[in-house]
């Protein structure tokens, strides 16, 4: 989906947006790489960049914490929800993952830059394809990390430089503590004087490594040796030691050469043997100059210090210039640019094409009167479903590039997790009922229902522990649980209410937060005999075969056997007992006992009876039906 002014021409470096899913939002990337395979296509070698959709929970609170941190410090202009809403879809978050991707999925261009204390978050909602990152994601890892690239331009990284001082006013500062003298040009000796005192540092180093084992060792030449010798540090070892010396030759050269030998000076270049030098030039070829992680994979024996002179001083070797001369060659090999035609082919998750039936492209049983899920509008020339097919959502052509591009929608909803506020705050602050419907899943045609009824129910219980009972009076306003009663179907955060909980808590008052101590429940026996007792007594029934209560007065038979297999009222029992001929029917046969699906068992459903129904319902039957011949009184004793 490449704009109509977007340049075609892709080349290295450039954001692009590849599409690996017709419904699924663009994937940003970098492009690295281009190679041409075998059969003639291309291969983009890109850098990953994820959305905050990509990121986990807890990573994205750390992120929102960076967020907040940024705006205080930068003073950031306040801006309206729905604009801080939409500007989390501008913010990505690079890493260092790697992967070649076909360079027909990419369908246009977008820009990238490092956040920085100069901008304005707001300016980004204003430029097209625009985004920013501040931080580093390590999918492996899953951490998020500060980007060490930062430039740092700001208010607080800027001197201080004090006022001019006049003529005549002399600087009280003590400029012993402040500075330290390291070379005086105003010296009594000549420039002659000093290059042969050099040229003297210089033979005594070649000296020194003569005498050393190890230098003579990694050294085995007098060139190389001598090559060692001339090299920056066994010069500013002689100039730090002619300064210290007063500018006296004779005395420097007795400091040169002490009583047990030659000073021997080694910098980095000396101390790296050959195979550390092949793991740092490896790991540079991994990760760039990103020296922590080069220290952290490949040499946590040195110190980061130790890695960014030797890097320094490895820029100036001739193995630096033949690496650089071969990836230049490697280079000139390789795609540079390569042209991608404009995406004309139409998305599959279009609802009406102009000029077809409505309900085509497999979208049938849409219901008319839907509105734009992230808009609201009712009136758009293309429309495109979004979201899960039972909920029957869809987006206007704008919001649905809205949605391609920038991985979310213009307004919080439903779907995403959003608690929206009360009626007055959007048009559709509510589902509609259709679409409550089908988000239950035990509604007729349900895709969930066949799955959510094939698990075994089991019964368990919720007990709430005392922060949770005190965040329910405390958070009252904030939970409303009245308006989530009405809505089952819109989730609670819990983790909202858990930080706002621990906001109010130190500054509510502590007697009215006492939470109320839980009841004991009494035994089952207990509540079974206190039962027993409240029931009025009744006279013994005569002995005799028991007759069940027959409740249909009307003679007519009744229906057939229900779904559980529960035999009429006026039928014969199962169990081979005859009954009594007043209750036989002769014209009647034996219905067979259904057997009972366990995914298809309802619920367990307990009904208790208040003292007045226990009084006018007479016998009462315990796990058995009320015309089985095993009702019994249990104010009877049998």
């Amino acid at each position: 989906m490449l704009n109509a002014d977007s340049n075609p021409i892709l080349t290295l470096a450039d954001y692009v947006y590849f599409e690996n899913s017709s419904s699924n939002p663009y994937l940003i990337r970098r492009i690295e790489e281009l190679n041409k395979t075998a059969n003639g296509n291309v291969e983009a070698k890109v850098l990953c960049l994820f959305r905050r959709r990509d990121l986990s929970g807890a990573l994205n609170n750390l992120a929102d914490n960076g967020a907040r941190e940024f705006e205080e410090e930068t003073q950031q202009p306040s801006l309206p929800e729905a604009q801080k809403h939409q500007l989390k879809h501008r913010e990505i978050f690079l890493s260092r993952q790697f992967e070649s991707l076909p360079a027909t999925h990419i369908r246009g261009k977008c820009n990238v830059t490092l956040l920085n204390e100069t901008d304005l978050l707001g300016g980004y909602l204003e430029k097209e394809d625009c985004f920013y990152y501040s931080l580093v994601f390590d999918p492996m890892e899953k951490t998020l990390l500060a980007d060490q690239g930062e430039i740092r331009v700001g208010l607080r990284y800027q001197a201080e430089i004090p006022d001019k001082l006049a003529e005549g006013v002399s600087d009280g500062r003590m400029l012993e503590k402040l500075e330290t003298m390291v070379w005086d040009p105003d010296n009594q000796l000549k420039d002659p004087e000093i290059d042969q005192f050099l040229v003297v540092a210089r033979a005594i180093g070649t000296f020194a490594r003569a005498l050393d084992c190890s230098s003579s060792i990694r050294q085995p030449s007098l060139h190389m040796s001598a090559a060692a010798a001339s090299r920056d540090i066994t010069l500013f070892h002689a100039m730090d030691t002619l300064q210290r010396s007063g500018y006296d030759l004779a005395q420097a050269m007795c400091t040169l050469v002490p009583r047990g030998g030659p000073v021997l000076c080694r910098d980095e270049m000396e101390e790296w043997s050959a195979s550390e030098a092949v793991l740092f030039e490896d790991a540079l070829e991994k990760y760039g100059k990103d020296f922590t992680d080069i220290r952290q994979d490949f040499l946590p024996w040195k110190s980061l210090a130790s890695i960014v002179q030797f890097y320094y001083m490895w820029k100036t070797t001739d193995r630096y210039i033949q690496q650089k001369r071969l990836k230049a060659a490697e280079a000139d090999s390789k795609l540079k640019q390569v042209y991608i035609p404009t995406y004309t082919k139409p998305n599959p998750n279009q609802i009406l094409v102009p000029g077809s039936k409505p309900g085509s492209n497999g979208t049938t049983g849409f219901q008319k009167g839907h509105s734009c899920e992230s808009c609201h509008s009712a009136h758009s020339q293309q429309w495109y479903a979004w979201g899960p097919p039972s909920m029957q959502c869809r987006l206007c052509a704008s919001c649905w590039v809205y949605w391609k591009k920038y991985g979310g929608l213009k307004t919080p909803t439903q779907l995403e997790g959003a608690v929206r506020g009360s009626s007055d705050d959007a048009p559709r602050s509510q589902l509609t009922p259709p679409e409550v419907q089908d988000m239950s899943p035990f509604a007729a045609g349900s895709a969930n229902r066949a799955k959510l009824l094939a698990k075994n129910r089991q019964t368990f219980l919720l007990q709430a522990s005392a922060l949770t009972r005190l965040a329910r009076r405390l958070c009252a306003d904030v939970l409303r649980p009245r308006r989530a009663a009405r809505r089952p179907y819109a989730p609670v955060s819990a983790t909202a209410l858990r930080t706002e909980c621990m906001a109010r808590l130190p500054k509510a008052p502590k007697g009215l937060l006492k939470p109320k101590p839980a009841k004991s429940r009494p035994a089952l026996a207990t509540v079974v005999k206190k039962l027993a007792l409240q029931t009025p007594q009744r006279l013994k029934p005569s002995r005799g075969p028991p007759v069940p209560i027959n409740r249909n007065q009307s003679g007519q038979p009744r229906a057939a056997a229900s779904l559980l297999g529960k035999r009429p009222l006026d039928a014969p029992p199962s169990n081979g007992r005859a009954l009594a001929p007043s209750v036989q029917n002769a014209g009647q046969s034996v219905i067979k006992r259904q057997k009972v699906n366990n995914g298809d068992s309802p619920n367990p459903v307990v009904f208790v009876a208040t003292k007045d129904t226990r009084y006018a319902s007479g016998p009462i039957a315990i796990g058995c039906p009320f015309d089985s011949p095993l009702a019994f009184d249990p104010t009877a004793s049998y």
